[in-house]
């Protein structure tokens, strides 16, 4: 079972996930989200975890691509903290492997550019 409370702060919406994110849970979390963030403009979004016991693979790739849409996730609990820890970290390499890979594709054009002259 999975809840999920969206508390309102004015600037700032957080959803509060509790239960396990496993299964169908996870496609009503990202129902939840895609729909909220969706009437969100110019509000920040978090994420908080600390009632979660549970996420499978399936979860943690939500967490992620909600990471990477700008979804702060928030947790305190050691279980909790460890898997947002590697959101986070995971998220940090994804930016930069992608901004390199602009980069050279970017220095690669110049180049053939230059070449073709």
């Amino acid at each position: 079972m999975l809840r999920v409370t969206v508390e309102d702060g004015g600037d700032q919406i957080v959803f509060r996930v509790e239960g396990k994110l496993k299964g169908p849970w996870v496609i009503e979390l990202e129902k939840c989200w895609r729909s909220i963030s969706a009437h969100a403009t110019g509000k920040t979004l978090g994420m908080n975890l600390d009632g979660v016991d549970f996420i499978d693979d399936q979860g943690q790739a939500l967490l992620m691509e909600m990471a990477r849409a700008g979804v702060e996730p928030i947790a305190t609990g050691l279980m909790m903290r460890s898997i947002v820890q590697q959101i986070v970290s995971a998220n940090s390499l994804n930016s930069r492997k992608d901004t390199s890979e602009l980069a050279s594709k970017a220095e690669f054009k110049h180049s053939m550019e230059e070449h073709n002259g």
